[in-house]
């Protein structure tokens, strides 16, 4: 059975997909600033995203998606880190000391939601048993998630070491591959397929030249709409509709910010904060059921954290150190803002536009039909060329 399985976790490359389109592709342009050339969040250097997809049998639709802030060892050059939370219905391993501290120190693993622990646990033993790694006695890993079991038997909890081992391995800074894939293989969102979602935005240099990207694990409901057309409506899709129980818009959606601003983790946690406008745009209300949780990194070489590596055979030193950086300040924070709530928007619709029918566990939850989507943008005049 191993063998089977690491082949069904191998990453799925973004020409793999069956063909879909991009939220561009369809006119749906959000906002004012341009995207990086892979619109992705591996537009920020040094960010690396990779997929490990299962699906097996009939009824195991899921998967883990890994960002690693850079190819370094995260544990000893750390990234300053920030959380926010838009609504707390969830699990996300790691967050108190990543708040408390105010840095990353592991890549951040997304899964569905009864296998962070495993998720957790996998991560740790990948990173410990790395090359300077045997005297460390702590380590905090970072898993957020999404509830997939509709479409998932996560009781399964299907989610491993082989898993969480081919999505590090994949992990690339090239295009990232959206949809139906890795951490989104069993979400639904608006009623729809959900998944995996990715945009950026440049800042123009008189705003200091900066880039933002965002990745997203599409899971939750609302009311959907497209630069403000009402298109959950119109598709007959949308919570309360029938005031039904089941149609309260529940769910969940993480969020994963990454800038190449220096920036403290005070303003990162400012920055993550935006994103959620960037969500409320697409007609989310973060609903009781929901876990809305947005991490925000700065890759900025000025702000990194670095611990001294340990020498083998020399006795532990904690050395006093004073540490200097330079960072954006408060005044400039503003385009961020706007960068981060545009590309927020767009990777949400691009986790919906770019996924499949996925049917697993006897449903089968449809892809959000384009050629209605076209025509209801072009009905609501908001799609640009």
């Amino acid at each position: 059975m191993r063998p089977l399985l690491i082949l069904l976790v191998c990453a799925l490359p973004a020409a793999a997909q069956s063909p879909r389109a991009r939220a561009r592709d369809l006119g749906v342009k959000p906002g004012i600033f341009t995207p990086g050339p892979l619109n992705a969040i591996t537009d920020v250097a040094g960010v690396r995203v990779g997929h490990a997809t299962l699906a097996i049998g009939d009824s195991v639709r899921t998967g883990v998606t890994a960002i690693l802030p850079h190819g370094g060892n995260l544990f000893f050059d750390r990234v300053p880190a920030a959380v926010h939370v838009g609504n707390a219905f969830g699990k996300l391993v790691g967050a108190t000391q990543l708040v408390e501290l105010g840095e990353l120190e592991t890549p951040i693993l997304l899964t569905c939601t009864l296998c962070v622990w495993r998720v957790a646990d996998a991560l740790v033993d990948e990173l410990i048993a790395q090359p300077g790694m045997e005297r460390v006695g702590s380590i905090n890993p970072v898993v957020g998630e999404t509830n997939d079991g509709g479409l998932n038997a996560i009781r399964s909890r299907p989610v491993g070491r082989e898993a969480v081992h081919a999505a590090l391995a994949a992990a690339a800074s090239g295009p990232v591959a959206e949809g139906s894939v890795g951490a989104g293989a069993g979400t639904v969102a608006f009623e729809w397929k959900g998944g995996i979602g990715t945009s950026s935005r440049v800042l123009p240099a008189s705003l200091g030249g900066w880039t933002v990207g965002v990745l997203v694990q599409t899971n939750f409901g609302g009311v959907l709409q497209v630069l403000g057309a009402p298109v959950g409506r119109e598709l007959g899709r949308y919570a309360f509709r029938n005031d039904v129980e089941r149609e309260r818009g529940d769910g969940s959606v993480m969020i994963v910010v990454a800038t190449d601003a220096p920036l403290s983790d005070r303003n990162l946690e400012r920055l993550a904060a935006r994103a959620i406008m960037g969500l409320a745009r697409t007609g989310s209300s973060a609903s009781n059921g929901s876990g809305d949780y947005v991490i925000a990194f700065s890759t900025g070489t000025e702000v990194r954290r670095q611990l001294p590596q340990p020498i083998a055979g020399a006795p532990p030193t904690r050395a006093r150190a004073l540490r200097s950086s330079v960072e954006v300040t408060n005044d400039d924070m503003s385009g961020l803002f706007q960068g981060v709530v545009e590309a927020t928007e767009e990777a949400i619709y691009n986790s919906l536009f770019m996924a499949t029918s996925v049917t697993s566990r006897g449903r089968t939850v449809e892809a959000i039909p384009l050629d209605r989507v076209r025509e209801i943008l072009a009905r609501y005049g908001v799609a640009r060329r």
